[in-house]
């Protein structure tokens, strides 16, 4: 029996082209996973381990679905060979039911983790070099000091300013960034 397995990394990614690839291969059940593969805990793929039995054989789109890591991949081609159940990928034509798919699978696995090591390490270094410039990464802070500090003055001038929303107005902030920057206890001791 050819038992299917897909994943996709996020809840907005769409599998279907994975499914309609393990229909066409013949899969009879398929798994689908949306979770990312670096994740140790795959519901869905354990639930394919144990509904695969002796004989069977595993299909995947591509062998990253599998796994993100050599490690992974290996325990879990491991597991598959100890049951006696084959693993087909199709997009690179891997079938380790023969010496040749199995050579070929992990010659494939090690280019596979080579290639996600890299993408990490030029990430990495790309990180770097733009910090040594001088940028840094994520949004921008809502409020500069000098925005804190007109905050502040504006909370002791109850006169002026009695209400909160009018403080958040005049910064021209979000509530929920006012409040990241003044908690409900400095506010009501700076407002004494």
């Amino acid at each position: 029996m050819l038992v299917g397995y897909a994943r996709v990394s996020t809840l907005d990614q769409n599998p279907e082209m994975q499914i309609d690839a393990l229909k066409a291969a013949g899969c009879e059940k398929i798994f689908i996973e949306k979770l990312s593969g670096s994740k140790d805990d795959r519901p869905q793929l354990k639930a394919a381990m144990d509904y695969i039995r002796n004989g069977d054989t595993l299909v995947i789109w591509k062998l990253s679905r599998l796994a993100r890591s050599i490690t992974q991949v290996i325990s879990t081609v491991k597991e598959l060979e100890t049951r006696n159940i084959g693993l087909k990928i199709l997009t690179q034509k891997i079938d380790t039911t023969s010496p040749e798919g199995r050579l070929f699978f992990h010659m494939t696995a090690a280019f596979d983790q080579f290639q996600r090591e890299l993408i990490v390490e030029n990430t990495k270094a790309g990180l770097k070099a733009a910090r040594n410039r001088g940028r840094v990464g994520g949004r921008p802070p809502a409020l500069t000091e000098e925005k804190i500090k007109t905050a502040r003055a504006m909370l002791k001038d109850k006169e002026s300013y009695p209400f909160i929303s009018d403080i958040i107005k005049s910064l021209g902030i979000g509530r929920t960034a006012f409040y990241r920057y003044f908690s409900p206890d400095e506010i009501e001791y700076i407002r004494g």
